[in-house]
């Protein structure tokens, strides 16, 4: 008798619990999307990037503070423009010595091992996209250590909705691609330090 009764106080809370749960504000809903221009949220984009070292295990840094736009129309996605800008100066990883390797000035006056102490700012800016379903692909050119090449990303619409914090409409993406660092120009320890590099793209836009 008890363990009946207790079955049916869990069946007639059940109700509250659900209506207990809130939704999350971004959902992966396309109709939710809005057209207009977007402008990338600094403190909720990142790109992380990965090389394999010394063919022992992979090693992974950061790119924050990523700035740029998007403009975007539901009924014309192949329209789409993405134009981003990421801070190279900002780069981190879980090591200060390696982060100082990244930045530090060239031996003797020499070039830099990699980026140098004030690296430009990378850029990406499309050229073309391509949309199926909630995937992309999306073809630009990467600017990177005073080099420009073509790069093409794989996209996936991730969430939209109206962010509570400041009520605007916000979108985000999920992307990835790869390149090698040497054609940037970046060839310090090669191959004993990956020339593929992995790029994982987690980035929000609001709305203007």
């Amino acid at each position: 008798m008890r363990k009946a009764i207790a079955v049916l106080a869990l069946a007639a809370s059940a109700p509250l619990v659900a209506s207990a749960v809130q939704e999350l504000p971004g959902q992966p809903d396309a109709s939710r999307v809005t057209a207009g221009t977007y402008t990338a949220d600094p403190s909720h984009a990142l790109i992380e990037w990965e090389v394999d070292h010394f063919g022992f295990n992979d090693y992974f840094g950061l790119f924050g503070d990523v700035a740029g736009t998007l403009t975007i129309d539901p009924a014309n996605l192949g329209a789409a423009k993405v134009d981003v800008t990421i801070p190279v100066s900002k780069v981190v990883t879980a090591s200060a010595g390696l982060t100082d390797h990244l930045l530090r000035a060239g031996k003797d006056g020499g070039k830099p091992d990699f980026f140098g102490p004030n690296p430009a700012d990378a850029r990406f800016v499309s050229t073309a996209v391509k949309v199926n379903g909630t995937e992309a692909e999306v073809t630009g050119n990467l600017t990177l250590n005073g080099v420009t090449r073509p790069v093409t990303l794989e996209a996936e619409f991730v969430g939209a909705g109206t962010n509570p914090m400041n009520k605007k409409a916000t979108v985000g993406f999920h992307g990835e691609t790869e390149i090698k660092r040497s054609d940037f120009g970046i060839a310090y320890a090669l191959p004993m330090v990956s020339d593929e590099v992995e790029l994982d793209i987690s980035i929000a836009f609001e709305k203007n």
